[in-house]
């Protein structure tokens, strides 16, 4: 539930969210113009990062974050919208594959995403739009195992 200025109360269910988003949609129409959607800005491409879509087969994904985790020690997991759920379980099953030895951390952010809508007739001008979706930004490591040095008794003879 959320306040309005007025000091009315206003309750946002499922139901009213996705009319908004049908209503958005209609604002649109099909005849008139066609929508296109921009890739995303993306981080830097280093080569410890991993961008995981619903499109690229999950096994191949994981084979590959295993390889770059095996010989850089850290890998990052990026995930945008309907893909966080697959990097989620994709760093889950990184760390549950290190036996104990491989952490996470997670960080969320918005990202802003631009649309372009091309007008299907010639009196129409091009327009853009742009929206926010959810990101999730995971690194994958390797812990350092603590090493012990155990005294003997020469060195504490010394």
């Amino acid at each position: 539930m959320s306040a309005n200025f007025d000091g009315t109360s206003k309750i946002c269910t499922a139901e009213s969210n996705e009319k908004s988003s049908k209503d958005y949609k209609e604002l649109i129409d099909k005849e008139e113009y066609e929508l296109r959607k921009r890739l995303p800005r993306k981080l830097p491409k280093r080569k410890t990062d991993v961008y995981v879509t619903r499109k690229t087969n999950f096994s191949s994904q994981l084979q590959r974050s295993q390889k770059i985790l095996d010989s850089e020690n850290e890998v990052y997991v990026h995930g945008l919208g309907a893909a966080i759920n697959r990097a989620i379980n994709l760093a889950l099953q990184l760390q549950s594959k290190g036996q104990g030895l491989v952490e996470i951390s997670a960080h969320t952010s918005t990202v802003e995403l631009v649309d372009d809508l091309e007008p299907q007739a010639d009196d129409l001008e091009p327009e853009t739009q742009s929206r926010n979706n959810s990101a999730i930004h995971i690194k994958v490591y390797k812990m350092n195992p603590v090493k012990v040095e155990l005294s003997t008794n020469n060195d504490a003879a010394s």
